[in-house]
């Protein structure tokens, strides 16, 4: 069910949950956080949906604030409910404004949180230079940005290693997290040699390259780099150098990964790349700081080297 409620205040909107609580049941019970999702107009239903997959193991209320479209200055409000089969294990309300409300998320947002409730806080395309210094995400306990949809990923990553709070994190490190299981794996294997060098390669601007290339050289205490290949899809080949021979993993198609190394037998496994809802519910999981993330993001990244592969004709 949809309920659009234009021209109100949030006050209204808090009023209007509290009756459909009463007339439909305990809507809001059982929800663990208060999700609010910082958007451009033309992400919305994208970050809904997302966010409609992830109440699904995480139940949650969803605020979304965005620009009124429509270039109108006046103070205004328009809101809308989304409860039901329209917001998946959660309620969905979603804030349209300009002005003054639009510049302090924190006051427009603070009569719809859930009491009691962690507060977590998302930009589905890219996010500040300092997720602490923006008035919701000083009052969140953590803050998820996604370099991967920034217009300059590299340089949103590194304002964000100069800027890390505990508390921040970013979807490209989700997007990694299947990848890091299957390579610590693979070290934990005998003949137990150290790794001399990283290599991680794949898509130009995928930032998910440079975090777990820097989570590698970090942990390993080795040379990591990077190589961005135009036209590739997200990551597509990890390479660690041992004396006895290197553990290549390679995923050209973005779903199977084939891991080849000395005196094993090649294998095969499903890898897809993660999708939207994949990463957010994996970085809902944890409400506490992420300090691997930390590490990698603050000590890792610092040390990196990044070549670019020229396309090829």
């Amino acid at each position: 069910m949809i309920i659009d409620m234009p021209d109100t205040t949030t006050n209204h909107v808090s009023k209007r949950l509290a009756h459909l609580r009463d007339e439909g049941g305990a809507v809001a019970l059982g929800r663990v956080l208060t999700l609010v999702v910082i958007a451009d107009e033309a992400d919305i239903e994208a970050a809904v949906a997302a966010a409609n997959e992830a109440s699904h193991e995480h139940p949650c209320r969803v605020i979304v604030v965005a620009p009124l479209p429509g270039g109108s200055r006046a103070p205004r409000l328009d809101a809308q409910i989304r409860v039901g089969g329209d917001a998946g294990a959660s309620e969905v309300v979603v804030l349209r404004t300009v002005g003054p409300l639009l510049e302090h998320t924190d006051t427009l947002v603070m009569p719809l949180l859930l009491p009691d409730a962690p507060i977590v806080v998302w930009w589905p395309t890219g996010g500040p230079e300092r997720p602490t210094a923006h008035p919701v995400g000083a009052m969140a306990q953590r803050r998820i940005t996604d370099t991967t949809k920034a217009e300059d990923p590299e340089g949103m990553l590194a304002r964000l290693a100069e800027t890390f709070r505990p508390g921040d994190t970013d979807l490209a490190w989700a997007r990694v997290t299947l990848w890091r299981g299957l390579v610590a794996a693979a070290v934990e294997q005998p003949p137990y040699e150290p790794v001399t060098a990283v290599t991680v390669e794949g898509q130009a601007k995928h930032t998910s390259l440079d975090l777990l290339a820097a989570w590698l050289g970090h942990k390993l205490r080795c040379p990591a780099t990077v190589v961005r290949t135009p036209g590739a899809e997200a990551i597509t080949r990890v390479v660690l150098e041992r004396k006895g021979g290197s553990i290549v993993f390679d995923r050209p198609d973005g779903r199977v990964v084939t891991i080849t190394q000395p005196g094993k037998p090649e294998r095969r496994m499903a890898l897809p790349i993660r999708s939207l809802s994949e990463a957010l519910i994996e970085e809902l999981r944890r409400l506490d700081p992420d300090e691997i993330y930390g590490e990698v993001l603050t000590k890792g990244l610092p040390r990196l080297e990044t070549t670019t592969r020229k396309k090829s004709a």
